[in-house]
């Protein structure tokens, strides 16, 4: 078996199968979103849950293209989310025949850890960080020097503010891996990532304050996982470090060891089949 796939094929071939891959990408989300699309005002209504148990019953649009755009959205949405595992089929089957069977071995647990992950980001947004943000934001009805402040969000700006909480929360949570693959590749190393927790924060907050709603409580909670993620990605490295060289250990074989060892137990002919005399 090889190590890696070293046939050598012209520029044109890799730019056919580049499109063939394309292509399958394509179709696939055409085909799950227009199922997505049909399925959009279920969909909607599983989003919507948040902001029903922060005590708000209606969603309002001032545009009249607003609430179909908003339908095409969620089904552009939940086709992305539901054809991640084609997509990523897709681009490692592409990719993966230039790549040593080491590499391989390394890159491919990140690839199938990472729908988990993202999942599991996105549901902490929408069980624990949106229900907070949402419960904070709507405090602020109530009477205002005379004036009863009622909040009507519109349907466009709600389904905004689900998609930065949730891909925020999810990409979050997949900082790990991503710090893992660029060890990997040797972009980045353990020692830098140690020495460069100052720029973390500070890119972590950025990252929190652009995501999230202008409010300290939803920001923290976006900057607590993202700088925790950042933190945890460290000893991932080590860890990842430490079993890829042991398995480096355990593949290697000696084998100038192995041929003088084969040398000394040779029968007289040399090995052959029918004694020392010539053949």
């Amino acid at each position: 078996m090889k190590d890696i796939d070293d046939t050598k094929q012209p520029l044109l071939e890799h730019l056919i199968e580049l499109r063939r891959r394309l292509l399958w990408c394509l179709a696939t989300l055409v085909v799950t979103f227009f199922i997505c699309f049909h399925f959009a005002t279920d969909i909607f209504a599983v989003l919507v849950q948040p902001l029903l148990r922060a005590g708000q019953g209606k969603l309002i649009y001032t545009d009249i293209f607003e609430a179909f755009f908003v339908q095409v959205k969620v089904g552009l949405f939940a086709a992305l989310m539901v054809s991640f595992p084609v997509l990523a089929t897709q681009l490692w089957r592409f990719v993966a025949p230039g790549m040593y069977a080491k590499e391989k071995r390394a890159f491919l647990p990140f690839l199938l850890a990472t729908p988990v992950f993202f999942a599991g980001g996105a549901a902490f947004a929408y069980f624990v960080a949106m229900p907070w943000a949402l419960h904070f934001l709507l405090s602020y009805q109530g009477n205002v020097g005379g004036i009863q402040q009622e909040a009507l969000p519109g349907v466009g700006n709600y389904l905004t503010f689900v998609t930065r909480f949730l891909f925020g929360f999810g990409i979050a949570v997949l900082l790990p891996i991503l710090l893992m693959i660029l060890e990997r590749a040797g972009i980045v190393t353990r020692e830098q990532l140690a020495k460069s927790r100052r720029y973390a924060i500070v890119a972590a907050a950025a990252v929190a304050a652009v995501l999230t709603p202008p409010d300290v409580v939803s920001m923290l909670l976006l900057l607590v996982p993202l700088y925790g993620t950042d933190e945890l990605g460290i000893p991932a490295v080590r860890t990842a470090r430490r079993c890829g060289a042991r398995g480096d250990d355990r593949l290697s074989v000696p084998v100038t060891e192995f041929k003088k060892e084969e040398g000394r137990e040779a029968p007289p002919g040399g090995g052959r089949v029918g004694g020392s005399g010539p053949i």
